[in-house]
C-alpha cells in the first residue's frame, strides 16, 4: 500500500488518528512535570487541501470537509479548535503541529523524517520554537537515537508509517521492542491501515506472543474490511493507554461514525490467549 499523504491529507484516517491525538496529548497535561512527544513519521506537518495532490483524491471532502460544522459541544471541538487555529479549513495539520499547539513551555516535541525535502519543509514550519526539535532520520532508527529522552520521564511516541514498505507491520513491532527497552514508561500510538483483517490480526499476534501487554486499540471502518485492494478502515493501537482514554476514544469514534457515515467503530482490548 502507499500512502503518500499529500493526496490523502484530512480523509477520514486522518481525522480519527488525530481526534484520537488530541485526547492522548490532552492526558499529559493534566500534571504539571514535562513530557515528550516523538513522532518518528512527521511529515511536512501542514497540508495545502487546495494543493492538486490533495484535489486530485479529494478525500478530505469526505474527512475534515464534513466536520466544519460540529459545533462548540461537540466531543471534537478540543481537536477541531486546533485545525482551525493551524489555517483550517484550507490548511490541515499533521501530528507535528497539532502537537506543538498542545505544548506547554517545560515539554518537548521530536519530529523525524527522512526524506530531506520534506524535512526542510517541516523545518520551516518551527523555526521558532525553541521545545520543538526537526530530525533528518529515519523513523526506527531514531528510536535508539533518541530514546530515552533526556529532560523528561514522561512521554507519547507516535509512529504512523505510510505502509509503502510490505513489512511494515513487522517493522513497527520491531520498533515498539525498542521503545520498551529503552524508554518503558512511554505511551505508544501505533497507527495503521485496514484493508483486510489478516495483516492486522498478525500484528496483534505477534505483539502479544511477544509479551506485549496492557494494548488498547481503537478503530473506524467506512465499510466492511473485505476488500484487499481498498482503505477500508483505520486503526490506532495504543500501548499504555492513559486512565480513561478508552472511555474518551469510543465517544471520539462513535462522533466520527455518525458524521462521517462510518460503518463501525470500536475500542477494544487486547488479551493474551
Amino acid at each position: 500500500m502507499n500512502y503518500r499523504h499529500a493526496y490523502h491529507a484530512g480523509n477520514f484516517a486522518d481525522c480519527m488518528k488525530h481526534a484520537l491525538l488530541v485526547s492522548l496529548i490532552g492526558s499529559f497535561l493534566r500534571k504539571p512535570t514535562p513530557f515528550m512527544v516523538l513522532d518518528t513519521h512527521a511529515g511536512i506537518g501542514r497540508y495545502d487541501l487546495h494543493s492538486p495532490e490533495a484535489e486530485k483524491t479529494a478525500e478530505w471532502k469526505e474527512g475534515i470537509g464534513r466536520l466544519e460544522h460540529e459545533g462548540p459541544d461537540s466531543p471534537l471541538a478540543p481537536w477541531l479548535d486546533l485545525v482551525r487555529k493551524a489555517g483550517g479549513p484550507r490548511f490541515y495539520p499533521g501530528s507535528p503541529l497539532l502537537a506543538s499547539l498542545m505544548l506547554r513551555e517545560q515539554d518537548q516535541l521530536i519530529c523525524c523524517e527522512k526524506h530531506p525535502e520534506d524535512k526542510r519543509t517541516l523545518y520551516s514550519l518551527f523555526a521558532r520554537p525553541p521545545n520543538v526539535q526537526v530530525h533528518e532520520r529515519d523513523a526506527y532508527e531514531s528510536l535508539r537515537a533518541l530514546l530515552p529522552p533526556a529532560q523528561a520521564r514522561r512521554g507519547l511516541v507516535l509512529m504512523d508509517p505510510p505502509f509503502e514498505e510490505p513489512n511494515e507491520f513487522d517493522r513497527m513491532a520491531q520498533g515498539l521492542h525498542t521503545i520498551q527497552q529503552r524508554f518503558a514508561p512511554a505511551v505508544v500510538a501505533l497507527w495503521y491501515p485496514i484493508k483486510h483483517r489478516t495483516p492486522v490480526r498478525t500484528f496483534e499476534h505477534a505483539l502479544m506472543d511477544a509479551g506485549t501487554r496492557d494494548v488498547l486499540t481503537a478503530e473506524l471502518l467506512m465499510r466492511p474490511p473485505h476488500d484487499p485492494d481498498r482503505l477500508n478502515g483505520a486503526g490506532l493501537m495504543v500501548i499504555k493507554p492513559p486512565y480513561g482514554f478508552a472511555q474518551e476514544a469510543q465517544v471520539l469514534l462513535d462522533r466520527l461514525r455518525t458524521t462521517l457515515g462510518a460503518f463501525e467503530s470500536t475500542v477494544s482490548t487486547l488479551i493474551p490467549e
